[in-house]
């Protein structure tokens, strides 16, 4: 075990809080923790970055009977809404900590805490909040003390999609969904905080009105450590549509659109309070709350939480124009770039770390599960063969790219949405294509064109590399030692659950 400075990062996420001890000088480092994954967890680790402990709250099987919650949330259908309960959130806190400390975890050693929280997500405090933050009692539980506080006692999750009205307002309010981006560096979309915010304005009034302060999901669990409202991060904040990146305040506009008018926006200013533009900012030390019951050393430090996608760009150490592809479900390109060019089918937000940096943004539904729909239509695999994938990694390996044989041979290309896509923003389908060199067809089963199932597999892995090329070529340039290949990222890093297949691996690295 360590005897030196110990770090103390939290995900908090869909289905659980994590916290793991780690040994780094680097508390931004320990924000990395999460990509919409259903639990939360604390990880401590040491200076060099050796993991000591670690424990997590697993909401459905720590909460799921009392909150009568499913993969983490509740869900309205009727209206679209996906929400989970803040009470449980408070709960998980004590927990993960009483289940670090059991663990034998030297808490007196954490200098630093930090974390990241789902985005987008909204807490909202009432009147009493402030104050009862800053007098928590060591010998009562937050859930005991921190029950009163909250003026709704639910915070909207990142898939909710209630807010169609909302976002078609936003799009419109400045002109275009493009001016739109220019501003906050997204176009409206159902789980960003500003359309959250409007529309809880006008379905519930009375919580609006009661409403002291709104933090974001790692803004909330920050104002928890810290025995205060903690400000939001400044990556963080450009999740809400309200952020105006660069002139770095917030957007009178939009202000005025969520807050019903003019007449609205000093009170909505201060419910979101001023917003630190430093991405390292120290908020202060832990809450004596912390030391009395936990055994936190006074001078453990507080820094900026951050939401789960920026901690992602800051799992690995990423130069200007190097990229992160994460192949989950869904899969997301994430790219830190010194270019602000925002467009509606993408999006930017600011570095948490690096002013005057980006991240960049893609996020597609399909991803894994569309792998998966092209996988399960081939033969299944010996049954001496443990590996699901066999099949599908041998027609990927052994097809060639666009499935071009030999001369002569009309390349394919096609796409695969199983779901509804948000790049490009179209419906459920599964469209083929031939391209004989100068016009392209879809292709129908009446081709004379041999289209294989074994095929799909090649040209559903290229078609998603060549998406996030396309998508991302315009911050990029050619490798200046190979001026014949395309514009590029300088280097990319396969992250998720596809990165360890590696005929996929493979097919993103030609």
């Amino acid at each position: 075990m360590s005897s030196g400075p110990l770090y103390l990062g939290f995900d908090l996420s869909t289905q659980q809080l994590k916290g793991k001890s780690k040994k780094t000088t680097y508390a931004h480092m320990i924000k990395a923790e999460m990509k919409y994954p259903l639990r939360g967890r604390a990880i401590v680790s040491s200076s060099d970055l050796v993991v000591i402990s670690e424990a997590k709250v697993d909401f459905d099987a720590d909460f799921g009977t009392k909150y009568g919650i499913k993969k983490g949330v509740l869900i309205n259908e009727d209206e679209g809404e996906v929400y989970q309960p803040v009470a449980m959130w408070v709960e998980a806190v004590d927990l993960v900590l009483t289940r670090l400390r059991e663990k034998g975890c030297p808490m007196g050693q954490i200098k630093g805490v930090s974390g990241s929280g789902q985005q987008h997500s909204s807490v909202y405090w009432n009147g009493d909040a402030e104050a009862t933050l800053k007098s928590l009692d060591p010998k009562h539980s937050l859930l005991e003390q921190l029950g009163g506080v909250f003026a709704y006692e639910f915070a909207p999750n990142w898939q909710d999609h209630s807010t169609q009205k909302e976002c078609d307002d936003f799009d419109v309010h400045l002109g275009d969904p493009q001016k739109l981006a220019d501003v906050s560096g997204s176009a409206a979309h159902h789980r960003f905080t500003g359309t959250q915010i409007l529309r809880m304005r006008r379905r519930r009034p009375q919580v609006y009105e009661a409403t002291a302060r709104i933090s974001l999901c790692s803004s909330f669990l920050a104002s928890v450590f810290l025995g205060s409202i903690a400000p939001f991060d400044i990556s963080d904040v450009t999740g809400m549509n309200l952020w105006d990146i660069s002139a770095e305040t917030w957007n009178q506009k939009l202000l005025e659109l969520t807050a019903g008018g003019e007449e609205g926006v000093q009170a909505l200013r201060k419910k979101l309070g001023e917003v630190p533009t430093d991405g390292g900012v120290i908020l202060g030390t832990v809450s004596p709350y912390f030391t009395q019951r936990f055994g936190f050393s006074e001078d453990c430090r507080i820094t900026a939480f951050t939401g789960d996608n920026p901690a992602t760009i800051l799992c690995l150490p990423l130069r200007p124009l190097d990229a992160i592809v994460s192949l989950g479900t869904s899969s997301t390109f994430l790219m830190n770039t010194p270019s602000y060019k925002p467009d509606p089918s993408y999006h930017f937000m600011n570095h948490p770390t690096m002013k005057g940096h980006y991240m960049f943004m893609l996020c597609y539904k399909n991803g894994g599960l569309a792998r998966e729909k092209v996988r399960d239509t081939l033969p299944k695999p010996a049954p001496e063969e443990k590996d699901p994938w066999a099949n599908f990694n041998k027609s990927v390996l052994e097809t060639p790219p666009l499935d071009l044989h030999k001369d002569g041979d009309p390349a394919k290309l096609g796409l695969y949405f199983p779901l509804p896509e948000i790049v490009p923003n179209v419906q459920a389908g599964t469209w083929r294509y031939t391209h004989d060199g100068s016009s392209l067809t879809e292709y129908s089963t009446s081709s004379q064109t041999n289209w294989k199932p074994e095929a799909d597999a090649r040209i559903i892995v290229e078609s998603q590399a060549l998406s996030m090329r396309l998508r991302s070529q315009n911050l990029v340039s050619k490798p200046p030692e190979r001026p014949e290949l395309p514009a590029q990222p300088r280097r990319i890093y396969l992250v998720g659950g596809g990165s360890l297949n590696p005929a996929i691996a493979r097919a993103f690295g030609d």
